[in-house]
């Protein structure tokens, strides 16, 4: 890593300072002079951003071939940016989250949000799952293995740089591992259950952390009664309920691998009333809807309608559909849980959605809950954007 006085310029365009000032941690590739020197920089650069006039503002992360070309990590231009540092950040993050869940099962890193753009690290006990999802945090990796090192001394890491959003910065995709890594699913205790999660193969990082309190919400108005979860991924919302008293639950996904993880959870925490089945959930819906059955609460928690802004159109008649289907099967007086992890979508668009499916449905509700995702998934003041979780908990008339 260069020292800070080493570090290569960047100059941003006459009158482009003004949002980088006011706090954003974004600079866009339309807001720099592009010069030869600036195209020639290897993606992932730390450099020193200056105005047109040439005052030093902040260091970044630079990538000239991405939109998102400058990332902030300090706004002090010159302070460097060393294992120390990122060492500090992560210490910080720790002690928040010790603070908010108590148990070493959280997210521990949330890219901007924690001053380290890019990165996200899922803690799961004594072994961590990092991405890197820009070419700045790619090249900080070796960097960034150290401060986590001397920090929490975990027993192995697992680098699960395989998101879709690398594309985008020019990064191919991995997985790696580094110490002891489990060769098995990993436990992960939650609200009296005993979750799986594949940290190797499974969804994201292996577990969604950001559902946890939208999961307790949703348990505590499932005493006796019958559940449906869809999308059931490692069965967070389904067994939680069973776990408070649900008197049934059936799971449905198409991932095979995702039910067995459900099944494998189920059997560890004793829910023997827990059934599962593989299917598409929009067929198992209309099926279910045309047989007029119904269960006192319905979650529908599907992967990303919207993966870019082309998709648009089409998840959010996905999401109508959705919602019309899913409000059919719920019984008078249930409750239908409803998410997106679209953040191509806003809550009030996701919002809109719903609305019309329940119309579309013929039933009446009222909201009890909308919120995102859990605190360990912190937001940076500046990008509301990066909410990208929605949850919607309706009573249906």
């Amino acid at each position: 890593m260069t020292e800070a006085a080493d570090r290569p310029t960047i100059r941003l365009l006459a009158g482009h300072a003004k949002r980088l000032r006011a706090g954003h941690p974004w600079i866009f590739s339309n807001e720099i002079a592009m010069d030869a020197a600036a195209k020639a920089l290897e993606p992932g650069t730390l450099a020193r951003v200056i105005d047109a006039g040439g005052e030093a503002l902040v260091c970044a992360t630079f990538n000239p071939h991405s939109l998102i070309a400058a990332r902030v990590v300090d706004r002090d231009p010159e302070a460097p940016f060393d294992a120390g540092a990122i060492a500090r950040r992560l210490t910080r993050a720790r002690d928040l989250r010790d603070r908010l869940i108590g148990a070493p099962f959280y997210r521990l890193i949330h890219a901007e949000a924690d001053r380290l753009p890019g990165l996200v690290v899922d803690r799961f006990g004594d072994v961590l799952v990092v991405q890197a999802n820009t070419a700045g945090a790619e090249r900080l990796l070796p960097v960034i293995a150290e401060a986590l090192d001397a920090t929490l001394k975990p027993r192995g890491i697992v680098y699960r740089c395989d998101s879709a959003v690398r594309r985008l910065e020019g990064l191919d995709g991995y997985v790696r591992t580094s110490g002891a890594t489990p060769d098995a699913p990993v436990a992960v205790p939650e609200g009296g259950v005993t979750f799986r999660a594949d940290l190797i193969a499974g969804q994201k990082t292996g577990w969604y952390f950001d559902q946890r309190d939208n999961r307790a919400f949703v348990a505590a108005l499932a005493s006796g009664a019958r559940v449906l979860d869809l999308y059931c991924h490692g069965g967070g919302f389904g067994l939680r309920a069973l776990a408070a008293g649900a008197a049934a639950a059936t799971l449905v996904d198409t991932s095979q691998p995702a039910l067995d993880l459900a099944r494998a959870a189920a059997e560890a925490s004793g829910l023997t009333t827990a059934s599962f089945a593989r299917a598409d959930v929009f067929a198992y819906l209309e099926s279910r809807g045309a047989a007029r059955e119904v269960w006192d609460v319905v979650i529908t928690d599907p992967p990303s309608f919207v993966k870019s802004r082309k998709d648009l159109g089409a998840g959010l008649r996905g999401y109508r559909k959705l919602a019309r289907l899913a409000a059919a099967v719920v019984a008078p007086g249930g409750i239908l849980a409803i998410a997106s992890c679209s953040h191509n979508v806003d809550a009030p668009t996701f919002d809109e959605q719903v609305r019309r499916g329940l119309g579309d449905a013929g039933r009446e509700a009222r909201i009890l809950r909308a919120s995102g995702a859990a605190p360990d998934h912190p937001l940076h003041p500046a990008l509301p954007e990066s909410a990208y979780l929605k949850c919607l908990v309706l009573q249906v008339d």
